[in-house]
């Protein structure tokens, strides 16, 4: 059974840095193509930053720059590195995993979700 758990949110100042991170278990990371996704009250789910089989990252245009996926395969671990925090990244962060995704920003195109974190920047 897949599980993702992930961890690290909170609140910080503008400008500060959270480090979030998901726990895989059931599956081999490897093998699916890894999203973080956000959602603030009032609005859709919106792709953050994605990372597929090969390593290749994307992230939303808001996020460039600023934060940072990456995941370590041996210990089935995704991170996400936020830095230069904003208000308007205040949001339900959630990791997510699919096996067979074409549009990496799109939620649809993926299989397990994990419970959220929430992470609020306050000015």
């Amino acid at each position: 059974q897949v599980q993702l758990v992930e961890s690290g949110g909170g609140s910080v100042q503008a400008g500060g840095s959270l480090t979030l991170s998901c726990a895989a278990s059931g599956y081999t990371l490897s093998s699916f193509c890894m999203g973080w996704f956000r959602q603030a009250p009032g609005k859709e789910r919106e792709g953050v930053a994605a990372i597929d089989r090969n390593g290749n990252t994307e992230y939303t245009d808001s996020v460039k720059g600023r934060f940072t996926i990456s995941k370590d395969n041996a210990k089935s671990t995704l991170t996400l590195q936020m830095n230069s925090l904003k208000p308007e990244d205040t949001a339900m962060y959630y990791c997510a995993a699919g096996t067979m995704v074409a549009d990496r920003a799109a939620p649809y195109e993926y299989n397990y979700w994990g419970q959220g974190t929430q992470v609020t920047v306050f000015s």
